[in-house]
């Protein structure tokens, strides 16, 4: 537990330094949550659904410049489990983004950022209580690097100077991140965390996204319902927060940055090879872009393959 407080004071340390997008919309979210119950291997597909509504007025209030966003990614991911200690993870989405003022809708689709992380397992225990019963503990810490294959246009910074730069497919830039992901398990309930630091590199347009701190907890209680099918409710909280954006190495771009928090709840299948998920995140409280974007609720089905 005391490698675990420290590894968390590290990665809050260094957001006080220099704490990507806002409210998870957008470029450069990767949300982890309850990874499938894998040996070796998997491989699934995942959709995520998020809205945010931007150019709001004093306390939230509407305008014609309002604008209603919505960012839907559907990606290909998978794990690989390398021996005992190694663990990667790789992301492959395609983004549809979709934003719409007074009656007039602009969308845009295509390839998104893709991204790598590399696991190594620090703890791996297994306890028997004083009534018998299994205590697990699992610790994995890692980074990643995101690669800048998706479109991103620099006149849409340019026509909308006073709105996020969230509608972008990409952030044409190369980024970093710090993982930690802890386990405790007695017997079928555990609680799962999962923390990471991004650090945003600026782009050949001289466009920095402001770094991000996210974390997640998740309760989960493991239901054995038949042979090699299980069911996992799980309920939690996510907090995401990122510094202010730059541009042109100096400049601060007012638009970005903040925080939110988000409730979330779910469920996870396993029938045999084939698992499946679904969560949904409402928010509790947030305070984006000095309140004038607000943050709508978000979804996440997968459906994924073990082997």
């Amino acid at each position: 537990m005391k490698k675990i407080s420290i590894l968390c004071i590290i990665l809050l340390s260094n957001y006080v330094a220099s704490a990507c997008d806002i409210c998870g919309c957008g470029v450069g979210s990767y949300y982890i949550g309850l990874l499938p119950d894998f040996k070796q291997r998997f491989i699934g597909l995942r959709y995520q659904h998020k809205t945010m509504r931007s150019h709001l007025g004093p306390g939230g209030t509407t305008s014609y410049l309002t604008t209603q966003e919505t960012y839907q990614t559907a990606e290909l991911w998978g794990g690989w489990n390398i021996g005992r200690r190694f663990r990667v993870l790789g992301f492959i989405p395609v983004n549809i983004n979709s934003r719409e003022n007074q009656g007039i809708t602009t969308s845009k689709s295509g390839w998104g950022d893709v991204a790598a992380v590399g696991y190594y397992q620090l703890l791996d225990k297994q306890y028997t209580t004083g009534r018998g019963q299994l205590l697990v503990q699992s610790l994995w810490i890692g980074g990643g690097v995101k690669l800048p294959i998706g479109g991103y246009e620099p006149a849409e910074r340019k026509e909308n100077e006073d709105a996020p730069n969230n509608f972008q497919l990409g952030t044409a830039s190369t980024d970093f991140t710090l993982n930690a992901a802890y386990d405790i398990r007695l017997i079928d309930i555990g609680i799962n965390t999962n923390v990471s630091y991004k650090l945003n590199t600026a782009n050949k347009y001289d466009y920095r996204y402001g770094n991000k701190f996210t974390a997640n907890v998740l309760a989960y209680y493991k239901i054995r319902v038949a042979d090699k099918v299980s069911l996992a409710p799980n309920a939690g909280i996510l907090y995401e927060t990122a510094a202010k954006d730059r541009e042109a190495g100096t400049f601060t771009v007012d638009m970005s940055g903040g925080y939110s928090l988000l409730a979330t709840a779910g469920i996870e299948a396993t029938i045999g090879k084939i698992s499946a998920g679904v969560n949904f995140q409402p928010v509790i409280s947030q305070q984006l872009a000095d309140q004038r974007v607000k943050a709508g609720s978000r979804a996440m089905v997968h459906l994924t393959y073990l082997f």
